[in-house]
């Protein structure tokens, strides 16, 4: 069944069963932060949900979305449609692997990625077809999406995303394979006193070594949100908190 999710603003999202979206996805969103001339690619955009949340705040010249499943492809370019930003975002319905020719390789400021956080063959497979390419890296590879992020980057380009914290170290040297320098990290705790469930990291293509490391954010304060995740979550965290 597919259903309309308000983003606040005016702003709303299609999505389905197969294609929704969680916290991660807005805490990348926000992390990678575009600038407003940045072009930028979200690559899995399953619904559309963090090119849409540029598109509300207005931060980014154009954006695109790349995603392989069809369904998700359809939900983001109608949201698009529905909410006016058809000509800002665009929807690629490709491979990532085939990218070559669909999208300019070396001329994107920014791409994003809420990546399968489970590689292939771990943990218990998901029941559906696209559960299995969102959470399992049976489409595509950690070492894929990095390896076509960086020919998609312009010198200086930023690569931001989020994974499970047993995925770092992987991250990080994947990034110095493909040239982008890890420059600023964060992890992400439910609570004060509890492992970090999510780590957020933006790499800089061909960029000087350096990192830094940002305050943990908790997610939770008591029994409540915390201060800085209403912030985040902005004027539609009456839909959300």
């Amino acid at each position: 069944m597919i259903k309309l999710e308000p983003l606040g603003n005016g702003v709303e999202i299609f999505v389905s069963e197969n294609h929704t979206f969680g916290t991660d996805a807005i805490l990348l969103s926000h992390f990678a932060a575009p600038r407003k001339n940045d072009v930028a690619c979200d690559l899995g955009t399953g619904c559309g949900i963090i090119p849409l949340l540029w598109c509300r705040s207005g931060v980014t010249e154009k954006c695109f979305g790349v995603e392989i499943m069809e369904e998700g492809c359809v939900l983001a370019a109608r949201s698009a449609a529905h909410c006016g930003f058809d000509e800002k975002f665009s929807v690629i319905h490709s491979d990532l692997l085939k990218l070559k020719g669909k999208l300019p390789f070396g001329t994107f400021n920014l791409v994003t990625c809420n990546p399968p956080y489970k590689a292939d063959g771990a943990g218990i497979k998901s029941k559906t077809s696209a559960d299995i390419v969102a959470r399992h890296e049976t489409a595509c590879t950690l070492e894929d999406i990095i390896t076509v992020s960086s020919k998609l980057l312009q010198t200086g380009g930023r690569l931001c995303m989020c994974n499970r914290p047993e995925r770092l170290a992987d991250m990080i040297s994947l990034m110095r394979q493909n040239k982008i320098e890890p420059k600023r990290m964060r992890l992400v705790c439910q609570r004060v006193g509890e492992e970090p469930w999510l780590v957020l990291l933006e790499g800089r293509k061909c960029g000087n070594s350096g990192m830094r490391i940002s305050p943990t954010l908790y997610v939770e304060d008591g029994e409540n949100f915390s201060q800085e995740m209403i912030e985040i979550y902005g004027s539609y965290k009456e839909n959300y908190l």
